[in-house]
This record gives structure tokens, C-alpha cells and sequence, in this order.
């Protein structure tokens, strides 16, 4: 068995467009480190310095890793990790009357 990574539209051309990919290791470190030899680049794009990118968002069988233990945290088999860019914006354009 193996642990189900699930892939942001944004990420997918690392992953040749596949929506899940799986991998293995103990933590989620591993578990990049082991998806990247894979889909090269992948990590460079959730991890910076050694820690998880500031905008982007982690989940551990639907819990945010960053109350766990980050990049740290213990993965096993049969796990879901989800990784989501986090999103904002927005056309700045107000609608309605003043």
C-alpha cells in the first residue's frame, strides 16, 4: 500500500497531469523527497528552505499538517495527503451602489 498524494490543477504538469500520484516515507518530508525522484520539481514547489511555502496549504487526512508537526509530521501507508495552493485575489471591482 501506498500513500495517495492529490495534485492542484496548478501542480499537475509535474505529475503529467495526473490528479493523484502515490508515494511513500515516514514523514512528509520523505514523502516529497520520494515523490520528487518521480515528478521532479514537485518539491521545490511545496517546500522552500527546508519548510513548507508559505502559500501553500497541506492536509493529512483532511488536517492542516501545520498543526501538526509541518513538513515533520508522520505519514503510513493508507494515508491522503491533499496539497493546496492557497487562492486569493479577485478583480478588486466592487459591485453594487455607493
Amino acid at each position: 500500500m501506498a500513500i495517495e498524494v492529490r495534485i492542484p490543477t496548478i501542480l499537475r504538469t509535474y505529475t503529467d497531469g495526473e490528479k493523484a500520484v502515490a508515494g511513500a516515507g515516514g514523514t512528509l518530508d520523505e514523502l516529497l523527497a520520494d515523490l520528487d525522484t518521480r515528478h521532479t520539481g514537485l518539491r521545490d514547489r511545496v517546500v522552500d528552505k527546508g519548510e513548507l511555502r508559505r502559500f501553500v496549504n497541506v492536509y493529512l487526512n483532511d488536517e492542516d499538517v501545520r498543526f501538526l508537526d509541518g513538513i515533520a509530521t508522520k505519514v503510513n501507508d493508507g494515508d491522503s495527503v491533499t496539497i493546496l495552493p492557497a487562492v486569493a485575489g479577485g478583480s478588486g471591482h466592487r459591485t453594487g451602489t455607493r
